[in-house]
């Protein structure tokens, strides 16, 4: 008997440990944010969201359903292939910033939209929701099992699985989140018309449909499982789990190199998803070593990843510091989706260092203070930011951008059940009305090193205020007054400061955070510095932007940063010890966070350059990351960055439009079409190639081109292909292997004739042969 009471003992404290190992994110609405650039970024966002015209956003539903839209829709994305995307986040942005903000006006703006959701869904008569031009033409192919799909396309539309995603997830939002009933009733239709849609499919069919890219599909269907209990929702989650992805991360094989980064961050917060919803332990450990893999080895300071969309390789970061487009935005906001799963199944401060840091550097900072959102965040010394044209753009990261500023407070605060956790440093109000408990957090953090909680309670309570310990702060400087005097705190699991006592109303909690400068180099040990101050990364602002771009025009690829380029030999150089970098950044200000640098800076034109945080920035060139070299090794460090900015300068100047082949956006931004052709990786590189053919449509605004050049690896063999331009043949290339085993460049001029303001360049494979792989195609003066 005394051994069956201990060890029931034994099992009642491992289950009671088990149980603490999850924590539980307070509800939106049950936390307000206080003055703060947080608070600033949410009021302009809601702003926008309530500038926008709901009939412009749902006309392409109304359309698809055969009815007829109230108004035209938007232009840009909305209307050239990926239409209803941005209406499925707009459900998602007005449910979490209702939630955030109780204005009535966002909940009508909500209910407004469910309701001629509902009847375009009601319309349809199966369940089906989209805005997908000509959908059901493409899902009665598909469910035929005619499937032809690649990473951007499926059946000739632009990722109609990824668009279909949007209002899934939008649908999930406005119930989980705003609390709408008849959402939910429309997710579990729509899901049901999914299940119908593949129900003759073959597994093996179905994974080559989510060669597309298709969102979270599997995380929305794992969250409808949740929501119903039924086990058909879990299984439809599993077959819509891109096993090509999955099978690398549970062997903990890092295969991320020069995949689309968006299309696969989506996919493992499914994976958790799932992990979650069936006690999947391998999807999860799956999904926490690609966080790992991502935050570790392939993110820069500012907590985001990927160069022109695409994981390049992690020993590499060379083209993060070369190109236009550096870190995607929707890339963040899906990463911090992930973070936000894993934190709260497994507690760590080592998710919250990465969120914070992330939420501060990059999300805050891809809003324009007038409005409007970043699309790329260039880590190039120099270059700048473009910003969204609030009624004409309509990409990806302005979706995605909707939903950032509208739920700012879902990590500030967490609990389990007795004890209350601070996540993060943001002046906010928190009611956790099932313990009576309200927490007033008052804090102009990170301008001031301390934050100062204030408690009113219903009736006096004993618990732990657990208080998050950064990895910036040094544990034996992070100080706690109550009541005015120093306390002595509790170490308490997973990185967290606790303190115990019988709380009463009035109380009174002061943290003391301070905060130092360090030196971060690029993950892959190369020479480029950037400054960091507590969570903060420190920018230089170099002038004041002047680019005709700043704010984006309605074209494709108006996203891009397209203004001159700061050669890198022009870039503030900095210089000095590895080891005292950070110990030279001297603060300049006793109110705000600047600092000089001036004595490391090599380049004079920029010795009085200040350091400031970059979310302070905006409409300026600016630098995050600086070249590096030590004292003894500048003379050559400075020829070196010459030499190579003369030959890329020199390219730069000569092209008027490049296609990045093989890669997502370039790609579809240029026209893309073509029929048995793929794409691919090779020595880190992306191409395309086929056995029939494929085109893109280059701009020639100017009428300035003269010649096509097309990069080629030496030794294809058995390549016998056509180049034609606006129609007609200009070049037959043959290639056997000859021409020796790196890459090389083929010039093709173009005929007189043939200069228009728009050149369609098309290869096409000979019989019997293929077109060769090819790399870039550039179109040249």
């Amino acid at each position: 008997m005394k051994f069956i009471f201990s060890l029931m003992c034994f099992l009642f404290v491992a289950l009671s440990c088990l149980a603490q190992k999850t924590l539980t994110a307070f509800n939106l609405a049950d936390v307000r944010l206080l003055e703060s650039p947080f608070l600033a970024a949410q009021e302009t966002d809601k702003a926008y969201m309530l500038s926008l015209d709901a009939d412009k956003l749902l006309a392409p539903y109304l359309a698809e359903a055969g009815l007829t839209p109230k108004s035209s829709a938007y232009g840009n994305w909305e209307n050239t292939g990926l239409d209803g995307h941005i209406g499925g986040h707009y459900v998602s942005a007005l449910s979490l910033m209702y939630a955030s903000t109780g204005d009535l006006k966002v909940k009508q703006r909500l209910d407004y939209m469910i309701d001629e959701l509902e009847k375009c869904q009601n319309k349809n008569g199966n369940g089906y929701l989209s805005g997908v031009p000509e959908g059901k033409k493409i899902w009665e192919q598909i469910k035929s099992g005619n499937i032809k799909s690649s990473s951007f396309s499926l059946n000739g539309k632009w990722v109609p699985l990824y668009n279909i995603h949007k209002i899934y997830a939008g649908l999930y939002d406005a119930y989980a989140v705003a609390g709408n009933a008849r959402a939910k009733k429309m997710l579990i239709k729509l899901t049901d018309w999914c299940i119908d849609l593949v129900s003759g499919l073959t597994d093996q069919q179905i994974q080559t449909l989510l060669k597309s890219e298709h969102g979270g599909l599997n995380e929305v269907f794992a969250n409808v499982y949740s929501i119903t209990g039924d086990r058909k929702y879990l299984k439809l989650a599993r077959q819509f789990s891109d096993q090509s992805i999955l099978n690398p991360l549970e062997n903990h094989t890092d295969a991320l190199n020069g995949l689309h980064a968006n299309t696969q961050i989506p996919k493992v917060i499914g994976f958790e998803q799932i992990a979650l919803a069936d006690g999947d332990t391998a999807m999860g450990k799956a999904a926490d070593f690609f966080w790992k893999t991502v935050v570790n080895h392939r993110t820069v300071a500012i907590g985001g990843n990927s160069v022109r969309e695409h994981f390049h390789p992690s020993n590499d970061f060379s083209s993060m510091l070369e190109s236009r487009e550096g870190p995607e935005t929707c890339n963040s906001y899906n990463m911090l989706k992930l973070t936000k799963q894993l934190f709260l199944s497994n507690p760590s401060n080592t998710y919250l260092d990465y969120y914070e840091r992330t939420l501060y550097n990059h999300i805050l900072t891809s809003q324009r203070s007038k409005g409007g959102f970043v699309y790329f965040t260039p880590m190039r010394p120099g270059h700048y930011r473009t910003y969204s044209n609030p009624q004409e753009s309509f990409w990806c990261c302005v979706g995605s951008g909707l939903e950032n500023h509208g739920k700012y407070g879902e990590m500030i605060y967490a609990h389990d059940e007795r004890n209350l956790y601070v996540n993060l440093f943001i002046a906010s109000k928190l009611e956790w009305k099932d313990r009576g408990i309200q927490l007033i957090q008052k804090t102009s953090f990170p301008e001031t090193d301390f934050t100062v909680f204030e408690l009113s309670l219903k009736k006096k309570q004993k618990f732990d205020l657990r208080i998050r310990r950064p990895a910036w702060v040094e544990k034996s400087k992070m100080q706690v007054f109550v009541n005015g005097k120093l306390v002595k705190v509790i170490d308490a699991e997973n990185g967290y400061l606790a303190i115990n006592r019988l709380w009463s109303t009035g109380d009174k909690i002061k943290v003391i955070l301070p905060m130092h400068t360090s030196a971060e180099f690029m993950p892959d040990g190369s020479d480029w510095v950037a400054f960091v101050h507590g969570p903060v990364v420190l920018a230089a602002a170099l002038d004041t932007l002047t680019q005709p771009n700043m704010i984006a025009d309605g074209s494709r690829m108006g996203h891009i940063a397209s203004g001159t380029l700061l050669a890198m030999n022009e870039a503030p150089l900095v210089t000095g010890s590895k080891t005292t970098l950070a110990n030279q950044v001297k603060s300049s200000s006793n109110k705000t966070l600047s600092f000089s640098a001036s004595p490391l800076i090599y380049q004079n034109k920029y010795k009085n350059l200040k350091l400031v945080p970059f979310y302070n920035l905006e409409e300026k060139r600016y630098v995050v990351y600086f070249p590096f070299t030590s004292v003894e090794g500048l003379p050559e460090r400075v020829k070196a960055i010459q030499l190579a900015e003369n030959e890329k300068q020199e390219l730069e100047l000569a092209t008027i439009d490049v296609v990045n082949t093989g890669e997502q956006q370039p790609e579809s931004d240029h026209n893309f079409k073509g029929e048995k052709t793929d794409n691919g990786t090779f020595k880190e590189q992306h191409f395309r190639s086929g056995s029939g053919w494929f085109s893109y449509v280059l701009r020639n605004k100017d009428l300035e081109a003269r010649k096509l050049r097309i990069l080629l690896y030496g030794a294809d063999k058995n390549r016998n292909f056509n180049v034609l331009i606006n129609g007609q043949l200009i070049k037959q290339i043959v290639m056997n292997g000859n021409d020796g085993s790196t890459f090389f460049s083929k010039d093709i001029l173009i005929p007189v004739s043939l200069l228009e303001k728009e050149i369609t360049v098309r290869f096409e494979a000979n019989k019997e042969a293929k077109i060769a792989d090819i790399y870039q195609v550039r179109l040249m003066r």
